[in-house]
């Protein structure tokens, strides 16, 4: 495995990082297709036994079992000190005021909760899940500066909002001398481009590295058009990210081109994503080894000019979703 620099830290990550939004159990919160600890294990021993270090998770994932569960993986098949960790804060965690959103307070309880559910003393990468409306930004990035400076955290992140809005948050963090976004974790693949407009020359002028969730669309880059699984079937956030009059050519196109070169469709899908330069390792979900065994693949997959050119001609202008 060749290591690459997250953005412009010293920090070392593996191209790939482990989406661990697959791993929890399932009946604990909406997503009933989450892998159980004992089906999570094997995946993330042996995506580390292939070099890969970089775990990407979230406290509201299955409300806190995926933290549980990578967790005590983490502990028993790696390395602290070479493992990176990364989780999030902002989705809702119990009823009732102050339990969701970007409040210092929020913030603070729940990077608490987090280093518990993960058993280790510090985050190597902190994001906010998303833009909280009715919490002063200010208040928000103070807080988060004051977790690195407390060794609760090494770094921070930011995900899924408007370049506007980190531009502004960047902008706030550098006049008050607050510990500044490393990284942008946003919405990208194939049929969804709309970060190439603004977002991504913001981070490339900036060297802020971007962790792209999503590479793969959800899977529908990596399978005919229409055809379920058990996620898309009750995945109802996914089902508002794509749209068959405008999608499903790309996906066609991604088919012709993996069958021409012998490869996996989440092989070529996946290798268009990592070759962006902006992209410091997309995020990728492992539910089987087959899974893991095509994102390594697509890290030696370089398509050529005239296959970039075939797979991106369809696209068309996007809504903005996933916000």
């Amino acid at each position: 495995m060749e290591y690459v620099k997250l953005g412009s830290t010293g920090l070392d990550v593996s191209p790939l990082c482990v989406g661990c939004m697959t791993f929890g159990e399932p009946e604990r919160g909406p997503h009933p297709w989450t892998l159980t600890e004992d089906e999570s294990r094997p995946l993330i021993r042996a995506a580390i036994e292939a070099g890969i270090n970089f775990f990407d998770t979230a406290n509201v994932y299955s409300a806190g079992s995926s933290e549980e569960i990578v967790g005590r993986a983490l502990a028993e098949y790696g390395s602290r000190d070479e493992l990176v960790i990364a989780t999030k804060v902002h989705g809702r965690m119990g009823d009732g005021p102050n339990r969701a959103g970007l409040s210092r307070k929020a913030i603070f309880a729940e990077c608490d909760a987090s280093l518990r559910r993960l058993g280790v003393d510090h985050i190597d990468l902190y994001q906010i899940h998303r833009w909280d409306k009715t919490t002063p930004i200010e208040e928000t990035l103070e807080a988060l500066s004051d977790l690195v400076d407390a060794g609760k955290v090494r770094h921070l992140g930011a995900s899924s909002m408007y370049a506007w809005q980190f531009s502004k948050a960047l902008y706030l963090q550098r006049i008050h001398g607050w510990h500044r976004f490393v990284t942008m974790q946003d919405h990208y693949n194939l049929l969804n481009r709309e970060e190439e407009r603004e977002m991504y020359p913001l981070c490339a002028d900036q060297g802020v590295g971007v962790i792209p969730w999503s590479p793969l669309a959800r899977g529908v880059l990596t399978r005919p058009w229409g055809e379920a699984t058990t996620r898309s079937e009750t995945d109802q956030f996914g089902k508002t990210l794509y749209d068959e009059s405008t999608d499903r050519v790309i996906v066609e196109r991604v088919a012709e081109v993996a069958a021409e070169r012998g490869v996996s469709r989440a092989q070529v899908a996946l290798a268009w994503v990592a070759a962006n330069p902006v992209v410091s390792a997309p995020i990728v979900g492992l539910g089987k080894q087959s899974h893991l065994d095509d994102a390594l693949a697509a890290l030696d997959l370089w398509l050529t000019p005239e296959e970039v050119q075939r797979l991106e001609e369809p696209y068309v202008p996007h809504a903005v979703v996933g916000f």
